[in-house]
């Protein structure tokens, strides 16, 4: 009897007493503290309490999550499974407390107890699980299932290691260990029960099976085991608690004791070490071909487990396989789990005996597919002869998917090879590749793009034939982000002043800020909520100079872009742009410009070299610029490292102007752009992703737009784009990137930079920031002009919070669940 049946068993017994209550937080944190670990409160240190705390926090949760559970099996309730290589969980804690409305019981216990509060909750490390806005979009995904009693279960992998914890050496990047769970976390349920065997490399054997019938055999195949961990997921004022499940590699033979017995102590564990590096660290260089193989077997690895147990989970209530449809909902976030598509048809052909249309149709009707890219480079593609090693039964039934696709555009176009070739999930080059974005579109019943402009491309762009072969298979769901992590928990004092205005609704409801634009002339809440801000910036200050070594003067505009490293992002456009105003200080020491500190925080791909460039050389111009007592203080650059949730909580809630400086029709969505907009951050944008959609919700004049669309980037690339054309027509950029590739900021390794400036002219400027910086420096000489008209500043960033409310996730989840996963909310009582 599962876990869950013997729950909903034991409900049943009549005349069962009810469990005793838990007992008070403050009493359950010195419980935990004696009895989990063992020790006295005279020598308890900071970790220790701040563990004990998350203890007492998630005994809460675990009982609300048995009883989700229990609910959710009773009923025979149909779940959405949510597949992602990555959750940017952050920390827990606090998030957790304000969902559960514990937040301010536990400060009085911790006090109470004689304790620094803020000292205990900065013990807290982040989870290393995800990257960039892929991984946090899942984490913001997950808090709004949970908060609208939508039946969810997140999957993933348990990384060792995150990505890396960034450090800068003379400037540039250097990547250390993330070993977050060096000390274990609190937060984590291991389930070995539901341990998962999975099949990797081995060979295809053609058999006749007892009734006669050919079939393809996975024969000579190694063997992982793979280990589930539990977080449990709160929703907001609710008893819902989801969970998301992890999954740790182990070797199926962990110690050789022959071998050990021989004297051979390194060869003893030799499986078992390679068993465990495929959940050892999160997305491996995949610059060698050791690489490329560790991530296939990743995501094969965590999509494998996670559908038997999907499968284990259904077949505990339903026999008929024409009922999983019904109960199980799959989306693949990206492209990453895409294998799951073929993984999930080798279990019903192979191991289930189901006939193979039988099975596709199954597939068709369970898989649905979020994009969320616009880079072809940025679409995985794997190599034919790597498949071919790692999962060679699933490389077959991949040309057995294919061959369907090529009769269905036959029969569309007959005679048309230009379309088959287009469509094709195999490519035809040397060597042959499996595009598992195309793969990912056939499979699933619906594919979603995540901003309005994003969806379009992918429909006229990126996947035009696809469109025209599935008429209605595409459509638009604008991302969003969550306002309990996002403003309640990041922004407590402006949460503050918000409720005390118009109540507290919107923390579920966030289009109720709308009731603040009635505030926005108003001097005294503008006063209220300017002097929140600037608290905020002498917080950040204080960490800016703790982490960077720098002193800045809170009462400049702190000038932010936080987001991950990548030229399509263009932070070298917003260098070029400082470097615009150095040299115009340098020429005029009095120039009458509003003090600026830019701020940025990001992390570089390890084998992303031209991106470990632009670090090195924003961190280069900053050395220069922060030292240089002819400006007057006037600049200032920070370059704040170890970007990551817990340092965004405190850079966004404090930032006056948001770079989101993409080039038009590369960017996605963005959700940092959602997140500082709602903090009262106004966006310096292109017209590229989710910018759009926010210029129409909070209006032409509170936003700063520039730059070249989608059709005028692609009217240039069509008349054909010389960069070097825009260089020599003007002397001051031409001055600015000659400058930049000089020595002269880093005369101490000759050459470091040029390749930046290579990549602006010999390199083609592939992202146009040349094309867009004469329009850049006028849009930040209109935000000049803003800033120091104190009262619209005040109104604009007051609009902003007020009118982002349709970016939050709760509107998004709604729209999913409604039309693409038809799910409908379970109460929890």
């Amino acid at each position: 009897m599962t876990t869950v049946a013997r729950i909903t068993s034991a409900a049943k017994r009549k005349n069962v007493k009810s469990a005793p209550s838990a007992p008070p937080l403050k009493q359950a944190i010195i419980d935990h503290l004696k009895l989990t670990l063992a020790h006295d409160p005279s020598i308890a240190t900071r970790h220790d309490w701040w563990h004990c705390l998350s203890l007492a926090v998630r005994d809460r949760l675990v009982t609300h999550m048995i009883d989700t559970q229990a609910t959710h099996f009773s009923k025979k309730t149909r779940r959405v499974y949510y597949l992602s290589m990555e959750y940017l969980m952050g920390r827990m804690l606090v998030n957790n407390m304000h969902n559960t409305e514990l937040y301010d019981e536990a400060r009085e216990a911790i006090e109470s107890l004689g304790l620094d509060w803020d000292e205990i909750i900065e013990e807290e490390v982040d989870m290393g699980l995800g990257n960039g806005g892929l991984g946090r979009l899942a984490a913001c995904f997950l808090d709004s299932l949970a908060t609208l009693d939508l039946p969810a279960v997140g999957y993933g992998i348990y990384y060792e290691f995150g990505l890396f914890k960034q450090d800068f050496s003379n400037g540039h990047q250097v990547e250390h260990p993330d070993s977050w769970k060096k000390f274990g976390t609190p937060w984590e349920i291991v389930r070995p029960e539901y341990t998962q065997h999975i099949k990797l490399y081995g060979r295809v054997e053609q058999v006749f099976d007892s009734t006669g019938d050919y079939r393809e055999e996975w024969v000579d195949t190694k063997t992982i085991e793979g280990v589930p961990y539990d977080i449990p997921i709160t929703g907001y004022d609710t008893k819902t608690v989801n969970f998301l499940r992890l999954w740790s590699s182990r070797s199926s033979e962990d110690f050789d004791l022959d071998e050990f017995n021989k004297g051979d102590y390194v060869e003893a564990v030799r499986e078992k070490a390679i068993g465990e590096t495929i959940s050892k660290v999160l997305y491996p260089n995949d610059r060698t071909e050791n690489g490329k193989e560790l991530r296939l077997v990743q995501q094969y690895f965590f999509v494998t487990c996670s559908l038997h147990d999907i499968i284990r989970r259904f077949q505990t209530s339903f026999t008929d396989w024409e009922d999983f449809p019904k109960q199980v909902a799959i989306q693949l976030n990206d492209t990453h789990p895409a294998i799951a598509v073929v993984e999930l048809m080798r279990i019903l052909v192979d191991e289930e005996r189901l006939d193979w249309n039988y099975a596709w149709k199954l597939t068709t009707q369970t898989f649905a597919y979020t994009n969320h890219t616009l880079l072809p480079e940025a679409l995985e593609r794997w190599s034919v002869p790597l498949f071919e090693k790692v999962l060679p039964r699933h490389l077959n039934i991949i040309y057995g998917i294919n061959n369907q696709l090529m009769d269905t555009v036959e029969a569309k176009w007959p005679g048309d090879n230009a379309m088959k070739r287009n469509v094709s999930i195999i490519e035809e080059c040397h060597p042959k590749m499996v595009r598992m974005a195309h793969l990912a579109v056939v499979a699933s019943h619906t594919v979603n793009g995540v901003a309005a402009i994003h969806s379009e491309l992918l429909k006229t762009r990126l996947f035009p034939t696809f469109d025209a072969l599935y008429p209605g298979k595409f459509t638009n769901k604008t991302n969003g982000i969550t306002p309990r992590r996002w403003l309640l928990a990041c922004n407590r004092e402006l949460s503050a002043l918000i409720t005390s205005k118009i109540g507290s609704s919107w923390t579920k409801n966030l289009d109720d800020l709308r009731k603040l634009e009635k505030y926005a002339d108003n001097k005294s809440f503008q006063k209220a909520y300017m002097d929140i801000k600037y608290a905020n910036k002498v917080a950040l200050a204080e960490v800016i100079k703790k982490d960077c070594g720098i002193e800045v003067d809170p009462s400049a505009l702190f000038d932010v872009q936080i987001k991950r490293l990548h030229e399509y992002k263009r932070q070298h456009l917003s260098l070029l742009h400082i470097l615009h105003l150095y040299r115009k200080l340098l020429n005029n020491p009095d120039l009458d410009i509003v003090p600026r500190v830019f701020i940025f925080g990001a992390k570089a791909a390890p084998g992303y070299y031209l991106a470990k460039t632009i670090i090195k050389a924003i961190n280069a111009v900053g050395e220069v610029i922060n030292n240089d007592e002819r400006i007057q203080g006037k600049l200032k650059v920070a370059f704040l490292p170890n970007y990551r949730v817990s340092l965004a909580a405190r850079i966004i809630p404090a930032a006056d102007l948001s770079e989101q400086i993409s080039t038009a029709g590369k960017e996605a969505s963005g959700t940092g752009n959602m997140k500082l907009a709602l903090n009262g951050a106004l966006t310096i944008g292109t017209l590229d992703g989710a910018n759009i959609e926010i210029k129409e919700e909070v209006g032409d004049d509170n936003i700063f737009i520039f730059g070249m669309d989608v059709d005028e980037v692609a009217a240039l690339d069509e008349k054909g784009y010389n960069p070097v054309d825009v260089y020599n027509a003007d002397p001051n950029l031409k001055a600015i990137v000659d400058w930049l590739g000089s020595n002269y900021f880093a005369s101490g390794e000759p050459g470091v930079l040029k390749p930046l400036k290579d990549s602006l002219l010999e390199g083609g400027d592939p992202f146009k920031a040349l094309a867009d910086f004469d329009a850049y420096c006028k849009s930040q000489e209109e935000v000049d002009v803003a800033f120091r008209d104190k009262s619209r500043w005040a109104r604009m960033a007051i609009l902003n919070t007020a009118r982002v409310g349709k970016f939050s996730s709760d509107r998004t989840i709604s729209e999913y669940a409604k039309e693409i996963w038809k799910l409908k909310p379970v109460k929890v009582k």
